[in-house]
């Protein structure tokens, strides 16, 4: 099945020339849900919400005709994927089989390098020790579970539809499966949690013995049912001052259990517990994102999908990727990511980056207790990572 014109000059040489020197993530997008989170402002879909117009077979098969185009757009100096991750969405709600069959394909049409980290993320009422089984056997190896909280009045708000303990012993399930690496989500300062609430989310995080946390604060997005309650009054609005002490409250248990921030809002027990796949995005790699609504990234090339299943399919019948836009990151647009990304990062920015404007507000953030210098490097104090967004601010806007 041939490439396009439109879809090559998508991907122009020079940035195809980037794909042997730099590992190849592929990002897969599962765009079904059960239910809809009233937070959630994913591109995702339920079954009533499709009707006829599109199932998880029709999203497999154009799945895999755009991971077969993938491979001819990239040409033939593209590596094997070092890297899986399948999101969504809820992964698990197409079953374990389905899972293995999408890693088949990317093994037939992409290759997996030796040592590749294969996620998926799965909704812990749609898993079981069977489900955790079939994904090992099938080449799995990091499962990420929603969690998002124990207390039943704070999953109410969100709409989160798992019972509360169900995330923990879920994890119990993949570590009996075999799986040595297992995330836990959270989602703190949801309207009504109080701190007692996060406690309790946090002795069961620790209870359940994973080696990798993700905490992120709830953010009312426009156009969710959470944004329309809270512009109407039913819910406040969350508040800023509380979510930093939730924070540092997450940051203090898990670090005194031995789970190291190495992102602003990821935290791992070690080296080998953190999430290559994102860390993949955060060093700027290259990484193809497959399925409905997906973002990719190639030699300084972003690209995105089209957003509805239908359309997806319907593109990739007709032969074609289906790219519904595209943007060239310029030099100076480059350079501000890698400020973005590389200062929430434990790594810390690379000074020597920075022009003569940049380094001094860098330094002036040094010097107020935002970061501190360790070798060439500036790295967020705790304070400074309760102002990551500030920081990067004020060294952008000296560019």
């Amino acid at each position: 099945m041939p490439v396009s014109s439109d879809a090559r000059s998508v991907f122009p040489e020079r940035a195809r020339a980037t794909l042997p020197d730099r590992p190849l993530g592929i990002y897969v997008h599962v765009p079904f849900c059960a239910t809809r989170c009233g937070y959630c402002d994913f591109n995702t879909y339920t079954a009533g919400e499709l009707g006829t117009s599109a199932s998880p077979g029709s999203w497999f098969a154009a799945l895999a005709r755009e991971l077969e185009l993938a491979v001819e757009a990239c040409g033939a100096g593209a590596p094997a994927a070092s890297t899986v991750f399948i999101g969504g969405g809820t992964p698990s709600l197409v079953g374990a089989d389905m899972l293995g069959d999408v890693l088949g394909v990317i093994r037939r049409t992409v290759g997996l390098a030796e040592g590749a980290e294969v996620t998926t993320e799965s909704n812990p009422e749609s898993t079981s020790p069977e489900f955790f089984g079939a994904l090992r056997e099938a080449g799995f190896t990091r499962v990420s579970l929603g969690m998002q909280s124990v207390a039943p009045h704070v999953l109410a708000v969100l709409d989160r539809t798992h019972t509360p303990g169900r995330a923990v012993a879920a994890a119990g399930e993949a570590r009996a499966a075999g799986f040595e690496h297992i995330n836990l989500d959270m989602i703190y300062g949801t309207p009504g949690e109080t701190d007692a609430d996060l406690a309790a989310t946090l002795d069961a995080v620790l209870d359940a013995g994973v080696d990798h946390v993700s905490a992120y604060a709830l953010i009312v997005e426009e156009g969710t049912a959470l944004a329309r309650r809270v512009r109407k009054g039913v819910v406040p609005a969350p508040d800023d001052d509380v979510l930093a002490a939730r924070y540092e409250m997450i940051d203090e248990r898990l670090s005194a259990a031995g789970l190291e921030w190495y992102e602003v809002s990821n935290w791992a027990s070690g080296p080998a517990a953190q999430c290559r796949h994102n860390l993949g995005y955060w060093n700027g790699d290259n990484w193809w994102g497959a399925g409905p609504g997906a973002h990719g990234h190639l030699g300084g090339i972003r690209w995105w999908n089209a957003k509805h299943p239908a359309r997806y399919a319907e593109t990739l019948d007709g032969g074609e990727l289906p790219i519904a836009g595209r943007e060239e990151l310029t030099a100076d647009d480059q350079h501000l990511e890698q400020i973005m990304l590389q200062v929430r990062m434990r790594s810390g920015l690379d000074l020597s980056l920075l022009g003569p404007r940049e380094l001094a507000a860098a330094r002036a953030c040094i010097d107020e207790g935002l970061g501190a210098e360790d070798d060439d490097r500036l790295v967020l104090t705790g304070r400074g990572r309760l102002l990551a967004d500030a920081v990067v601010r004020r060294i952008a806007a000296a560019s």
